[in-house]
């Protein structure tokens, strides 16, 4: 058996699909892109996106007491697009991101709305995954990848999210705001910038899950999208940002750590995508468990041990940002 000649930082799990349709109460088409966290009571709550067969995304929840087997799926839609009261849900709500904050006892949902002008940013706010606080929509169209920082800076929340423009460089990078309600947002700043050229994240970049908090900054994974004749690619990175103000990244990598390899995340619905929306942190075993979407079609998930992470942002000296 060969080894590689890079360093693995992120293991997949040999059971790998985890979820797929076939594990669903009921008719989709596919499941994938879930939202994570760890409940009190020690079980890892997953928020899938559920595509139904029209093409049309919802939100439904898995409960598992190893974060691995034996999920318990909700029996219907956890949380449904309510297009009558927000309009900009009429194609399907997607891709949630899920953080724990502290100061409001609950749960803060980004997902992506998916409106008649494009995807937009909205936020939910929940104590049991049962019922839902839906702030509507914060950001408008184009924008998505978005998630919420655990705690305030300077009295203020963070939202780190990714709007998109055509004109005039066509890049897509990940930005910050602020607000002091959660529904009203400016002091914008970009914190991380795609590259150009044939970089692996040139052009377009999007946060996957919500940022982690460390003693050295905030960790955060990226997505990079390279740009084949086949079609798109969609690969990791990672990239450290201060814990004070976070509009200042501190590491970036240059070299991707997690891409798609496996046939099941290689063959599906979208070819090539490893895509994950939630990440749970094990601070007494030091390790961190991304779950992502494979292909468009299934969930799987793999682990890394967070020291490793930090080391290999800091191993070279050019990964630093100036």
């Amino acid at each position: 058996m060969t080894r590689p000649h890079f360093r693995e930082l992120f293991h997949r799990h040999p059971d790998n699909p985890i979820l797929t349709a076939i594990d669903w109460p009921y008719p989709a088409n596919s499941v994938f892109n879930p939202g994570a966290t760890l409940l009190q009571n020690g079980e890892t709550l997953l928020l899938a996106r559920v595509e139904d067969r029209r093409g049309i995304s919802h939100l439904t929840a898995a409960r598992s007491s190893d974060g691995v087997t034996n999920w318990r799926i909700d029996s219907q839609p956890t949380l449904m697009p309510d297009p009558e009261k927000y309009p900009e849900e009429i194609w399907g709500i997607e891709d949630p991101r899920i953080t724990w904050v502290e100061e409001l006892g609950r749960y803060a949902i980004t997902y992506t709305s998916y409106s008649t002008s494009g995807p937009l940013v909205s936020l939910a706010l929940t104590s049991d995954f049962a019922a839902f606080e839906r702030a509507g929509s914060v950001m408008p169209p184009e924008d998505k990848d978005a998630a919420l920082f655990p705690k305030r800076f300077n009295g203020f929340w963070g939202l780190l999210h990714r709007p998109s423009a055509n004109y005039p460089s066509n890049k897509a990078n990940i930005w910050l705001s602020f607000s002091d309600d959660l529904k009203h947002w400016g002091d914008h700043c970009v914190t991380l910038e795609a590259r150009r050229g044939a970089w692996w994240d040139a052009n377009k970049i999007g946060l996957s899950p919500p940022p982690i908090e460390t003693p050295e900054g905030w960790l955060i994974i990226y997505h990079g999208v390279r740009s084949t004749p086949s079609g798109a690619l969609y690969r990791l990175g990672l990239a450290l940002l201060d814990l004070d103000s976070p509009c200042r990244a501190l590491w970036r990598g240059d070299e991707w750590v997690f891409g798609p390899t496996q046939p099941y995340e290689q063959i599906g619905d979208v070819g090539g995508v490893v895509f994950p929306c939630g990440a749970v942190h094990d601070p007494a075993a030091g390790t961190l468990r991304i779950y992502y979407g494979a292909a468009d079609s299934s969930i799987a998930v793999a682990t890394a041990n967070l020291a490793d992470l930090l080391d290999w942002l800091k191993s070279a000296k050019e990964h630093r940002v100036s």
